[in-house]
């Protein structure tokens, strides 16, 4: 089969090779899964980096989300089980995770809703406990993870206020639902969200992103608001100061969605169940702004790894493997 492979840590368009290997057998309670669309995450670029907090050996294949097919033809979405990633015709993945892929998305779409939409999910509800009339700001809101947290909260009946960097990124965050959008690059962030909230701040603050938006975070938390710590794509990990928490009572939330596959596996269900029943009635339907084929894979990677792209980006294997 073909598959990408990264032999070397460094930039994805740089150790990302494709070429001809063996089609990957399952393991003990593993599922051969033909990938049908394998969705594009910042951690794909942190694996090939050597920077992920997993570091499978070389070589492998990145690719952590996908959704595919099962050899008796059932529709799924799956993250595969490294280190046979997602970017090649076939994968393997735990069979006591794979999920139904909705109805109501195609292949690209579903291959989307797994991580983003789980980790904005538990992050807001299960973390945050966002409530109906309260005001979210999120950070990046017009990228992968950024515009799952907006339109569930949107679905939640929250505010929204949406942070981004670029004219073109607003106009997505408009698109997405966002009751305010804020351009990082031509506005002052913390004056923005006080002018937006009457100088309250926002309940929940969603931030991907970390470093400087971190410092905008916890300028813009309002009394008793809770800020969702979900990663670091700035590459800057802040230091935050707790007696600042203190005197502005709010709470730092952090999050690494991956510790409820093994801690608690029946709330990732309960959370896939939520996510597609919000599908079924249009609540929330993955931004997909390109597929590429899966000869595209490594510069589909950089692009997302250099922060220029909005929404997801699919790699679909069968709309252009080479021969």
């Amino acid at each position: 089969m073909q598959a990408w492979q990264v032999h070397e840590n460094g930039e994805p368009s740089e150790v990302m090779r494709l070429g001809e290997v063996a089609t990957p057998t399952p393991g003990d309670g593993q599922v051969l899964l033909k990938v049908r669309a394998a969705n594009i995450n910042f951690p794909d670029a942190l694996l090939c980096r050597g920077q992920y907090q997993v570091r499978p050996p070389l070589p492998f294949t990145p690719g952590v989300e996908i959704c595919g097919e099962t050899e008796d033809g059932r529709r799924v979405i799956a993250n595969p089980a490294l280190p046979h990633g997602g970017f090649a015709e076939y994968t393997v993945a735990d069979a006591a995770a794979v999920l139904p892929a909705p109805d109501a998305l195609d292949d690209a779409e579903a291959a989307a809703l797994h991580i983003g939409y789980q980790t904005g999910w538990f992050g807001l509800h299960r973390r945050a406990r966002l409530e109906a009339g309260e005001t979210l700001l999120v950070h990046a809101a017009a990228g992968g993870v950024g515009s799952a947290a907006v339109q569930l909260g949107k679905a939640a009946g929250a505010t929204v206020i949406g942070v981004v960097g670029g004219a073109e990124k607003a106009a997505v965050a408009r698109e997405l639902g966002c009751d305010t959008v804020i351009d990082r690059r031509a506005e002052d962030v913390v004056a923005a969200v006080k002018a937006a909230t009457g100088g309250r701040g926002a309940d929940v603050v969603y931030d991907p992103v970390g470093g400087d938006a971190y410092t905008q975070s916890a300028k813009t938390v309002a009394f008793e608001g809770r800020i969702v710590v979900v990663g670091f794509a700035s590459g800057a990990i802040p230091s935050p100061a707790l007696n600042h928490a203190l005197v502005k009572n709010y709470a730092i939330l952090g999050l690494h969605w991956g510790l409820y596959n093994t801690r608690n596996p029946k709330l990732v269900q309960h959370c896939h169940e939520q996510l597609t029943e919000l599908a079924a009635r249009g609540a929330i339907k993955p931004l997909v702004s390109e597929r590429v084929p899966l000869s595209g894979a490594a510069a589909a990677v950089q692009r997302v790894a250099d922060g220029v792209t909005t929404g997801r980006v699919a790699v679909v294997p069968e709309n252009g493997a080479p021969a």
